[in-house]
């Protein structure tokens, strides 16, 4: 057996992950992710799974993976660089590992609050420059918080938000009453609702046709005034020039991301050098303790498969 393994918070993360990995002795072909389309179907062909990030997993790499692919698992939750509905029609089985990664990102999307709210990143460089300005920021506390979606990261932020003495507010398709009345957490019926009363918009959705560019120009007009956007969802969610000219402009007061659409960007990515624009390198679920568990899963899902057994997460119906 031979398995592709490109993603690199794996590879480069100390823990027993890498022995469970070996334990089987199948040979291991390493490559640095994400990788596009092309490099991918320089790599495939004869190996017989896939162990992947955010790599782009098309119908063009699965048919050049076939006969020989056998399973693409899934390090991670967001699935939208895998073609599942190709890979539901050749009757390739993708797995992934829901529930591992929760805490890990929604402490990073607070992180991120903090570091908008009172201005940390500004801050730290100018210190670190030599310079001894001092900005005045905004508390958390009594503000309101709109999460886009509520799913389990979600869950996590609120909980959060609420030990910060904040509102909770929420828009999402379904709704879980008891959870929401033992938290204080409040539905909104309406997208508009929650853009005029938040003071921090936090996404939390899957990238999908429907939710590409969700956030745009239009939906922008809506915002309270000096509200903060954080990003630990998907870059496609949001149109990044019309960020880039709410931050200009100061309609925008500040967008904190850990995606973009383009991963790394470009030098001339619009949200490069942006104004109260703070970007990092899609790091939130990327804790010694979160890699651990997402690369045990994604192992155990690979193996299962292999081994003719049902793996713990499967997403796509075969």
């Amino acid at each position: 057996m031979k398995i592709l393994l490109t993603t690199t918070s794996f590879q480069d993360t100390p823990g027993p992950h890498h022995e469970l990995l070996a334990s089987k002795g199948y040979e291991i072909v390493r490559a640095r992710g994400p990788l596009p389309e092309t490099k991918m179907l320089g790599l495939v062909g004869n190996v017989d799974a896939l162990l992947c990030g955010d790599d782009e997993i098309t119908e063009a790499v699965m048919k050049k993976s076939l006969p020989r692919l056998k399973v693409i698992s899934k390090y991670g939750i967001g699935l939208d660089r895998i073609d599942l509905e190709n890979a539901t029609t050749l009757k390739i089985p993708v797995t992934y590992t829901p529930g591992v990664n929760h805490t890990s990102v929604a402490e990073h999307t607070f992180g991120l609050m903090l570091a908008c709210s009172r201005k940390i990143v500004i801050e730290a460089n100018y210190v670190a420059q030599g310079n001894w300005k001092r900005i005045t920021g905004s508390e958390l506390f009594e503000k309101t918080i709109g999460l886009i979606g509520f799913g389990r990261i979600a869950k996590e932020v609120a909980l959060r938000a609420k030990a910060f003495g904040m509102r909770v507010i929420v828009y999402n398709r379904s709704w879980e009453n008891e959870y929401s009345e033992r938290f204080g957490v409040e539905r909104v019926s309406e997208f508009e609702a929650l853009f005029g009363a938040s003071d921090v918009i936090s996404i939390h959705i899957p990238a999908t046709p429907e939710t590409k560019a969700l956030i745009n120009q239009e939906t922008l007009k809506m915002l309270k005034p000096g509200a903060i956007i954080v990003n630990t969802s998907r870059g496609e969610i949001v149109d990044k020039y019309s960020i880039r000219a709410a931050l200009d402009a100061g309609t925008l007061a500040a967008y904190a991301s850990d995606v973009l659409d383009q991963e790394p960007p470009p030098k001339d990515h619009p949200l490069l050098g942006s104004p109260n624009c703070i970007l990092t390198p899609h790091i939130g679920s990327r804790t010694q303790e979160s890699v651990v568990r997402q690369a045990n899963m994604s192992i155990r899902n690979l193996f299962a498969v292999l081994e003719g057994k049902n793996p713990e997460a499967q997403a796509n119906a075969l």
